[in-house]
């Protein structure tokens, strides 16, 4: 059973920073892309950044030039650097990835349970 648990939540003043981090643990022969998607209260959820195994990074727009996904294959986890924060990122941000398990043949989607990011004074 593959499972995603992310942490480093919580609350922050407006241009603040938080560190997001996201371990993926089970029966993991690889990992693909990994990234993080976000859903503010009545908004559809959605992208924040992705990067893929071998360093490649994709980032909403918003949030270029403030936010850092990076990722540590031998510890299967991804990080959100999140800098200069302002109320509108405030959401459940949520970890995601694309997982081969041993004994499998095709990759499967997960997510984890979200963290609060609250950004307000």
């Amino acid at each position: 059973q593959v499972q995603l648990v992310e942490s480093g939540g919580g609350l922050v003043q407006p241009g603040g920073s938080l560190r997001l981090s996201c371990v993926a643990s089970g029966s993991i022969r690889r990992i693909n892309t990994m990234g993080w998607y976000r859903q503010a209260p009545g908004k559809q959820r959605e992208l924040v950044a992705t990067i893929t195994s071998g360093g490649s990074t994709n980032d909403a727009a918003s949030v270029k030039g403030r936010f850092t996904i990076s990722r540590d294959n031998a510890k299967n986890t991804v990080y959100l650097q999140m800098n200069s924060l302002k109320p509108e990122d405030t959401a459940v941000y949520y970890c995601n990835a694309d997982i081969l398990e041993y004994g499998k043949f095709t990759l499967a989607n997960y997510w984890g349970q979200g963290t609060q990011v609250t950004v307000s004074s």
